[in-house]
């Protein structure tokens, strides 16, 4: 499970980069094309989302994170880029 938490990790990290992307950069070049693009990369960055937290949940006593470990995994999902320190620091040698 820990493999698959990895990449949910990766994955939500790049949706989240791509849909500042979207709204900082397309929005005001294409308006349409923002539109066009926003509920299927929205929607994929929310089920990215979901699993992260419920997999960082359901490994938390199996990887004895301690209250500030599974906090900062928690807030990590929350800041662009956040994942990707989280993926190095605390999965890089477990997985």
């Amino acid at each position: 499970m820990l493999k698959i938490f990895k990449v949910t990790a990766i994955l939500e990290g790049i949706s989240y980069l791509v849909l500042f992307t979207n709204m900082l950069f397309i929005k005001t070049n294409n308006p349409e094309l923002y539109h066009t693009l926003l509920r299927p990369l929205g929607m994929t960055h929310g089920v990215l989302f979901i699993g992260y937290v419920l997999l960082a949940i359901l490994l938390k006593k199996p990887q004895n994170w301690d209250f500030k470990t599974f906090a900062i995994i928690q807030i990590a999902s929350l800041i662009p880029f956040g994942t990707f320190y989280i993926e190095k620091k605390y999965l890089e040698n477990n997985a």
